[in-house]
């Protein structure tokens, strides 16, 4: 089994190259969604989060109102390091289960948002960069996503720098072009990691 840690900044492109990536045949455990599911209605997870930011944060058929636990946590480092004591745990509990599920030749592919942010490059056989320009990731959040300048802006610095996910990176996958350019990219980097398996 080869673990791949795949990473990128906000507006990289980091979610198209999971599905690229999946598409050739990886395994793709995504922290994304896993963190969805540990907070789902009726989890443990929600639960947490819930007693540690109150009911301001549920929706009104219970689930988890995402906006409004943005608004807090991203405004405040110490509110989002105790939302991530919560989350991150469990993300990694059923991370670990996914992996071992897989077959033992396969390529797991850990797409992990924050893995520069938390130090977890050496959980990975080979860490995956995602990158793109500053400019071009902010111009991709407010066209493509509907965020206010100032919102992508927050986001990103909420984030590990360009600098700081590149200084852990053993593969960069350089988005800063069209997307048409991005799928040999990916192929040629999937032939890599195939022929490190050999």
């Amino acid at each position: 089994m080869l673990k791949i840690g795949l990473t990128g900044g906000i507006g990289a492109g980091k979610s198209e190259v999971s599905r690229l990536l999946a598409a050739h045949g990886a395994v793709l455990v995504d922290s994304d969604v896993i963190a969805r599911e540990v907070v789902a209605p009726g989890t443990e997870g929600l639960k947490a989060v819930a007693e540690e930011f109150g009911p301001g944060v549920l929706a009104a058929d219970g689930s988890l109102d995402r906006p409004a636990l943005g608004a807090v946590v991203f405004a405040d480092p110490e509110r989002l390091r105790a939302l991530n004591a919560i989350v991150h745990p469990l993300v990694r509990a059923r991370s670990a289960e996914l992996e071992a599920a897989a077959s033992a030749d396969a390529v797991v592919v850990h797409d992990v948002p924050l893995l520069a942010e938390n130090g977890l490059a050496p959980l990975y056989d080979l860490v995956v960069v995602v990158d793109a320009e500053d400019d071009v990731r902010i111009d991709r959040l407010v066209r493509l996503r509907g965020m206010a300048e100032e919102e992508a802006r927050a986001r990103m610095a909420a984030q590990a720098t360009r600098a700081e996910r590149l200084a852990i990176a053993d593969v960069v996958i350089d988005n800063s072009g069209p997307l048409a350019a991005l799928a040999p990219r990916v192929a040629e980097v999937w032939n890599g990691l195939k022929s490190r398996q050999k």
